[in-house]
């Protein structure tokens, strides 16, 4: 196996690196995630959420009911 790494000197039998292949493929991966979170950016970019408002829903502070009490033709009692 040592006679494959022609690039070094010495060769430690017990010694495991991960070597030119390893760091190309975390450069390889880096640079994805990278490109991927530059596009993801752009795309977030671009959204215009605008929520609207739902008119069956009653109102935060309660006036719907309040109003609904004092209408003329409620019964009170």
């Amino acid at each position: 196996m040592t006679h494959l790494a022609t690039l070094a000197k010495e060769v430690d039998e017990d010694k495991v690196t991960p070597g030119v292949l390893g760091f190309i493929v975390f450069a390889a991966m880096a640079l994805a995630v990278w490109a991927l979170m530059k596009s993801m950016s752009r795309h977030m970019g671009k959204v215009d959420f605008k929520e609207t408002s739902d008119p069956k829903a009653e109102p935060a502070d309660g006036s719907a009911s309040a109003s609904a009490s004092a209408e003329p033709g409620a019964k009170q009692g």
